[in-house]
């Protein structure tokens, strides 16, 4: 990225580019839809068939594609997402391994965001500085962080910024009015709303609830508002994109990748197959969810 300086003297400050997020967003209101955004861990079950999901994915209607950076202790996961980090670790794959994978899907692919989503440790290990300057010259669009509060965000958020990458907040049916502003006043991109208490793949998500705290979320953001946890089917994923921008569906899709892997950890023949047919059943569902 540029420093904005020629022959030492400060150049003309520029606007920041529009962001993937903003213009796929921006698409999908165009076309009076929510979107879909799909979560897969990084290397998960291996880097072969994982690169096969990921390239697949926008063809198959991922309008947003988060990738996991697998941890050893993920809090915040559920025990689908967990096993799918363990498989991954299994591969070595470190922060650097997941920003590779990104650099070589964008070798064909421009248009579709990519989000990363994981814990601090990893990223504060690798160093924040680098990490912003890195993931931007990867292809990476945006940064979810589950255990980074936005109170202590402006260590990672300063060099996001730098490279016009979105840090993206969760907030959850615990986060109260007085909490909001604080939250969603450090987000960019979109707000992600957890639609359940608790850990990821426990719980289904509940429509009506889901509608209410929507509605409660818009009144302190005009970021476009997705919607995960708890979202398994593409009835569920049709009824969910109805009150918001767009669906994150993770649990139910890693479920698909481990009902293929075989005993001894191999993968079996067409599975990458059997995840993005799924996910075009997600994305189908969506389509239909406005009015």
């Amino acid at each position: 990225m540029s420093l904005n300086l020629v022959e030492g003297v400060a150049a003309k400050k520029m606007p920041a580019p529009i962001s993937r997020i903003a213009e796929r967003f921006a698409l999908l209101k165009k076309y009076k839809r929510a979107g879909l955004v799909t979560f897969i861990s990084a290397n998960d079950p291996n880097p072969d068939v994982f690169a096969e999901i990921l390239e697949g994915l926008p063809s198959a209607g991922a309008d947003i594609i988060e990738i996991g950076i697998p941890f050893t202790d993920p809090a915040a996961d559920g025990p689908s997402i967990q096993a799918s980090s363990q498989r991954a670790l299994k591969h070595k794959t470190d922060v650097k391994a997941v920003l590779k994978a990104v650099e070589k899907f964008r070798e064909d692919e421009i248009e579709t965001p990519v989000v990363l989503m994981g814990y601090y440790n990893p990223i504060y290990r690798y160093g924040p500085q680098e990490f912003a300057e890195h993931a931007a010259k990867a292809g990476v669009d945006g940064v979810i962080v589950v255990d980074l509060p936005p109170e202590e965000a402006e260590e990672l958020d300063v060099h996001l910024r730098a490279h016009n990458l979105h840090l993206i907040f969760l907030t959850a049916p615990t986060s109260s009015d007085a909490r909001l502003p604080a939250i969603v006043g450090r987000a960019s991109g979109f707000v992600y709303y957890v639609s359940i208490a608790g850990i990821t793949g426990t719980a289904t998500a509940d429509e009506h609830a889901v509608a209410k705290a929507v509605a409660r979320l818009r009144k302190h953001t005009r970021l476009p508002i997705a919607v995960g946890f708890g979202i398994k089917t593409p009835e569920q994923a049709k009824a969910i994109a109805a009150h918001c921008d767009a669906a994150v569906v993770g649990s139910a899709i890693v479920d698909v990748i481990a009902k293929g892997v075989k005993a001894d950890g191999t993968p079996e023949a067409g599975l990458s197959n059997k995840v993005l047919e799924f996910v075009k059943t997600l994305a189908t569902g969506i389509r239909n969810a406005w009015p």
